[in-house]
């Protein structure tokens, strides 16, 4: 179990405040006038030590509370271009920000927890003991806004109201974090004491940029203190590292969801979009993949797009599955995003009217974003994160492979303002799980029950991706959440274990593998690449939307159930007027039965090296396998789809 306010609050040790009355004093002596009277909103007393701790630890030089009225949009926005951390580009409301060459991911090196002597975390996380880190933080945090303005805003993770909504502080002296929360997240400022009554928690997030040069990177340290729910980012200026609100609180909500509101909620690293199926209903998904996967691609496919990185889960007293996005924009990397597979957020990147953060992407001659794969003429120069470019430099790529984009998600032209804005969530009724998978898994499959779902959700394994900083080779990634998940992974399987098979949740959702990186060179084809193209997930949503309301049956298969080819023909013509012919189903959906028991043998030995993980997950595994041999044993290594 974890236990909230154990341990040395470092925040409040490194700051030497834990009355009331000397946070007011400190703040008395640190805010003008005009931001004093901002700040008298906010009433909650922790919220206000917090507050003041962080200003006696920077020691900034002036302190502005951020409302998110037009004036302090506007102030932020243009400190940004006066301080160089964004510069204009020549579409109005569009900006560029480049990182520093040394931190142009997240720093999973240098990304730690805070630990008590007895408390346990994640195989797959980094830890430091809490004194460790207190001296840490003492020695370079202290004073590192100086000559600097703290900008504080009040943000809320999620619709104002919404039963999963949690809200937090964002303290940086960064004008590009403060500009980047106010395009992802809701500024709760007039709502945050009743906000905070009703969920009776908050998270609290501490940044600097520090001096800002490169010799600075190897002091970054990003540390998340569960025990007080607060995130300390120093050195570092890359948005995963610093924008702590975005996958820093992620890793904090999980742990509400794990261990204060087990089998009733969930915090998952996942999309949420809608599909309009048959006579206009609407069918709402949430997807997860690991950063760098597709999983802003696939949340647009849908008609209703509601977010593409985040949501919080919860049982509704009706029953259903609900689902909020904590965000109201995204930070999506822009590699590979061009007309063709993502028209619509090209048109925000491209065309006035959206307001839009560019990122370690190039900037041409002319001003104009430039990234690989955007389907146009590769430009003869221009300047990316590195400094000037030219195509010669053969080493060096146009645009990094974590170029980002970050704008609101209102921007895009099939987003549903009005759904995202719900408290009420919106009623999840599929939920998919993929990864980057070149040779095993076909691209989608169905699971038979929420155990076997809860199985296909902790088998995931990816390519490691140009988020990562210094990771590589091919990783574990549980739920596509393994970074981001504090707790041991054996309390996450069993939260996992523990929702999906509430008898409170009375409408089950189908739970889904998805998987669009099976290549040429694997399955037998005779080219070269994806077996595939980005486009045809349209049609395995498509599929998974009718399958979800018993409009098509499937193939049962010892994983789980798999389309049928007369359907997925129809479908491919239906949504995207391409040809499916049946030979290019055979090589997608046959069962190489080697590579999948190898799968199975891989995840079962990880799995049993965790602390005391459920055997439900074991017998899921064990049944598979049998079902796998025996097929083999009677139809050979591949078995043909048509053959089940």
């Amino acid at each position: 179990m974890l236990e909230l306010k154990k341990g040395v609050d470092i925040l409040s040790a490194v700051g030497g405040i834990d009355r009331l009355e000397d946070a007011r004093r400190v703040l008395a002596e640190n805010l003008d006038a005009e931001n004093l009277e901002k700040l008298s909103k906010i009433q909650n007393e922790e919220a206000l030590r917090k507050v003041a701790n962080a200003i006696a630890m920077c020691q900034p030089d002036k302190v502005m509370i951020h409302t998110g009225s037009p004036a302090d949009k506007e102030f932020v926005r243009k400190h940004s271009l006066e301080k160089g951390e964004e510069a204009a580009l020549p579409i109005d409301g569009h900006t560029i920000h480049f990182d520093l060459p040394q931190d142009q991911a997240r720093l999973v090196k240098q990304t730690l927890y805070i630990v008590n002597d007895d408390e346990r975390i994640s195989s797959l996380a980094k830890r430091e003991p809490r004194d460790v880190s207190h001296a840490y933080i003492r020695k370079h945090m202290t004073g590192i806004m100086k000559g600097k303005i703290m900008f504080v805003g009040f943000y809320s993770r999620g619709p104002v109201g919404a039963k999963a909504t949690v809200p937090a502080i964002e303290i940086s002296s960064s004008t590009y974090v403060l500009h980047s929360a106010e395009l992802l997240y809701r500024n709760c400022w007039a709502d945050f004491d009743k906000e905070v009554a009703r969920r009776g928690e908050f998270f609290t997030n501490v940044h600097s940029e520090g001096p800002n040069r490169p010799e600075d990177v190897p002091n970054a340290r990003i540390y998340m203190d569960r025990s007080w729910q607060t995130t300390y980012s120093m050195f570092c200026t890359y948005a995963g590292n610093t924008l702590l609100l975005k996958k820093g609180n992620h890793r904090f909500a999980s742990d509400s969801a794990i261990y204060m509101n087990r089998g009733t909620e969930l915090s998952e690293h996942m999309f949420i979009t809608g599909l309009t199926g048959p006579g206009g209903r609407k069918t709402y998904f949430a997807g997860a993949a690991p950063s760098g996967c597709g999983k802003t691609t696939t949340a647009m496919v849908g008609s209703d797009f509601i977010g593409d990185d985040l949501a919080q889960l919860w049982i509704a007293e009706d029953g259903t599955l609900r689902g909020i996005n904590p965000e109201i924009g995204i930070f999506g990397i822009v590699e590979d995003v061009n007309e063709e597979g993502d028209p619509y957020l090209m048109k925000s990147l491209r065309e006035p009217g959206a307001e839009v953060i560019f990122c370690n992407v190039l900037i041409d001659e002319n001003g104009k974003p430039r990234w690989v794969g955007d389907g146009e003429e590769v430009p003869p120069r221009g300047t990316n994160f590195q400094g000037e470019w030219t195509p010669d430099m053969t080493d060096v790529p146009m645009s990094h492979p974590n170029s980002r984009c970050t704008l609101l998600n209102e921007a895009i032209g099939n987003h549903n303002k009005e759904a995202n804005s719900d408290p009420a969530g919106l009623p999840i009724s599929v939920i998919t799980y993929s990864g980057r998978d070149a040779d095993t898994m076909p691209p989608i499959w169905a699971a038979k029950s929420m155990d076997e779902g809860v199985a296909i959700g902790a088998s995931i394994v990816s390519k490691a991706t140009a988020t990562e900083v210094g990771a590589t080779g091919v990783n574990r990634q549980p739920w596509a959440n393994a970074p981001f998940i504090a707790g041991g992974l054996s309390d996450y399987l069993d939260a996992q274990l523990c929702f999906f098979n509430n008898d409170r949740l009375a409408a089950k959702p189908v739970i889904s593998g998805l998987n669009y990186f099976l290549t040429h060179e694997n399955r037998g084809g005779s080219g070269r690449g994806l077996l595939g193209e980005k486009r045809d997930v349209h049609v395995w949503l498509g599929w998974l939307e009718l399958y979800a309301h018993g409009d098509v049956e499937g193939i049962e298969t010892p994983i789980g159930i798999i389309p049928k080819y007369a359907d997925l023909k129809r479908l491919f013509t239906e949504k995207i007027d391409k040809e499916y012919g049946e030979e290019l189903y055979t090589m997608q959906f046959s069962l190489y039965i080697d590579n999948i028991i190898a799968r199975i043998d891989l995840q079962t030995e990880a799995w049993r090296k965790e602390d005391n993980p459920s055997e439900v997950l074991f017998s899921i595994y064990a049944q598979q396998k049998a079902g796998l041999e025996v097929l083999r044993a009677a139809k050979g290594p591949v078995v043909k789809p048509q053959d089940l």
